[in-house]
C-alpha cells in the first residue's frame, strides 16, 4: 500500500489556493496513489521525478517503494524551473 509524503510548505500552499483549484489539486494525489504511473517521467536535471497534470498546475512527485513523495506543486509556467532550483538547493545543503 502506497502512502503520500509531503512537506509543510506544500500543505500550506494548497491551503491558500482558490477553492476550485484546491479541490482539483487535492484529487491529484489520490489519482497518483491509485496509479503511480499516471504522471509523465521527467528528464535531465529532473530525472527520477514525475509530473502529474491538473489543469494548468503540475504536481511533481517521486516514487520509492511504498511512498509517493510530493516534491512541488505549481503552475506549469514555472514549476519545472522552481523544482530544479529546489533540488539544487537541497543538494547543496546536504539534504
Amino acid at each position: 500500500m502506497n502512502k503520500i509524503r509531503t512537506s509543510s510548505e506544500i500543505c500550506s500552499l494548497i491551503k491558500n489556493l482558490h477553492p476550485v483549484i484546491k479541490r482539483k489539486i487535492r484529487a491529484g494525489p489520490d489519482e497518483i496513489l491509485s496509479n503511480p504511473e499516471s504522471g509523465k517521467y521527467l528528464r535531465n536535471e529532473l530525472a527520477g521525478l514525475q509530473s502529474y497534470k491538473v489543469g494548468r498546475f503540475r504536481i511533481i512527485y517521486r516514487k520509492s517503494l511504498n511512498i509517493i513523495e510530493l516534491i512541488s506543486i505549481g503552475p506549469r509556467k514555472n514549476i519545472y524551473q522552481e523544482t530544479a532550483r529546489l533540488i539544487k538547493r537541497k543538494r547543496s545543503n546536504g539534504k
